[in-house]
């Protein structure tokens, strides 16, 4: 098993096709309603041509990327559920019958589900595991990770980002699954965007007043601990972070390296893309946010990103589950593109 380079990846990322993109905005103003009016549509048709460098481009197949991981801090009482929640979560997703399973037949996407830090051992022929060790450690007492684990897990998600250009996917989405990922989420935004803890901490899974205040000083307690480097993301995922948003991150930095456009969900997938652009800074270009979670921390990742969302449907579940809801809109801009009539085309006269 292969395991991709992240200084490599980092540097095959390149701005996106201006030309493309002049040549799909040139095309959209040639069709048959007022220049614009067709809003975020036009917008994203655009930026999918510059990202996969093709004017008309059309949907390929596509892919919700489920990055599944324990994590150490869920011994401080900071979630509603028990961490064995993950793996039972891991079967149900191998089994079809999630939410993000459900939502995946309806738009024909593929769930593709990893393991790359669940606590205790999984097997599965659809499990695709890149364990990078079982679960993190309690971060309010140690380290989450070791930089060397962080690395190995981000460079896991760009090898799969790889494999999966190879398999004709050419659209792909954020998921995750992780009791307690809320925490090291809020950690991480917290600590990249300058943040205070309490802007940025939400109920997760749905915790109480007092289990709030508890997930609150835990994340002070961690960050003034290990005093994680801003300026370095992957120094601030490996001290609070999880491997699951590490593996994102990197699925992101090898997408954007193969010139795949990346759907992202809501909190959790956000912050992983903030550490995504944070090692690469072009690789904004190559996302597409879905929608506004309920999350707390979740408005505040996205300004950091300078991204805002298609959809607010009051959605908190993760999953990829607000991401996969994007990939229509997609369809629509692409068949915006190729099936609407332009104006010599239909013989309707200019304005």
């Amino acid at each position: 098993m292969s395991i991709a380079n992240i200084q490599e990846t980092v540097l095959q990322i390149r701005p996106l096709d201006e030309e493309a993109k002049q040549s799909a905005s040139r095309r959209l103003d040639r069709l048959t309603k007022p220049p614009g009016s067709l809003g975020k549509l036009e917008e994203l048709a655009i930026q999918i041509a510059g990202i996969t460098g093709d004017a008309e481009w059309k949907p390929p197949a596509k892919a919700i990327v489920v990055m599944a991981g324990d994590h150490g801090v869920c011994e401080e009482g900071v979630s509603a559920f028990p961490q064995e929640v993950t793996g039972q979560m891991v079967h149900n997703f191998l089994g079809g019958g999630a939410a993000i399973n459900v939502l995946a037949r309806q738009t024909g996407a593929e769930v593709v589900c990893v393991d790359i830090g669940v606590k205790g051992e999984l097997a599965h022929e659809r499990l695709v595991s890149r364990k990078v060790r079982h679960g993190t450690a309690n971060m309010a007492k140690e380290a989450a990770m070791t930089r060397e684990e962080a690395e190995l897990a981000i460079g896991h998600g760009i090898q799969l980002a790889n494999d999966l250009a190879e398999q004709g996917i050419g659209l792909l989405a954020t998921g995750e699954m992780g009791i307690g990922n809320t925490t090291p989420s809020a950690a991480v935004l917290s600590v990249l965007a300058d943040v205070d803890v309490e802007e940025v901490v939400g109920r997760g899974t749905g915790i109480d007043d007092a289990g709030l205040l508890r997930k609150q000083a835990t994340i002070r307690k961690a960050i003034a601990l290990h005093a994680p480097d801003s300026g370095d993301a992957v120094d601030v995922l490996a001290k609070v972070g999880g491997l699951e948003l590490a593996g994102l991150a990197g699925l992101i930095l090898g997408a954007a390296a193969r010139r795949i456009p990346v759907v992202i969900d809501g909190f959790i997938s956000t912050v992983a893309a903030l550490a995504a652009c944070r090692i690469a800074p072009e690789a904004k270009g190559y996302l597409i946010p879905s929608h506004l979670s309920e999350e707390r921390g979740h408005r505040y990742a996205l300004k950091e990103l300078g991204l805002e969302p298609m959809l607010n449907l009051r959605m908190r579940l993760g999953e990829g589950s607000g991401a996969v809801l994007a990939f229509p809109l997609i369809e629509a801009a692409s068949r915006i593109v190729h099936e609407m009539a332009t104006f010599d085309s239909a013989g309707v006269s200019r304005g």
